[in-house]
């Protein structure tokens, strides 16, 4: 078992050390606290990860949209091409 690179020795003298520093009634109460903060830090990051998600989400919607505003402004440009050409056409044969 190797967590953040710490083995079960070590761990195992950390929780000696800090139960002779704290004692026995204030280790449970340290242990929450940490609980708390870690489970703080996973919703933090969670929320963040989430936050950038919806806006990458968001610019690769806005990417689309303007691809396809562009392509129906060059097709509405080459259709006025078009129909000025055809007119352009009809005009010299008469």
């Amino acid at each position: 078992m190797n967590v953040f690179g710490i083995g079960l020795p070590e761990m195992a003298l950390i929780m000696v050390i800090a139960l002779l520093v704290f004692g026995p009634k204030k280790l449970p109460e340290i242990g929450r606290s940490l609980g708390k903060a870690i489970r703080g830090f996973q919703e933090a990051s969670k929320e963040f990860e989430n936050e950038f998600k919806r806006e990458a989400q968001q610019i690769e919607e806005s990417v689309k949209m303007n691809a396809q505003l562009e392509s129906t402004v060059q097709g509405k440009e080459l259709a006025t091409k078009l129909a000025e050409t055809t007119s352009a056409t009809t005009t010299e044969k008469s």
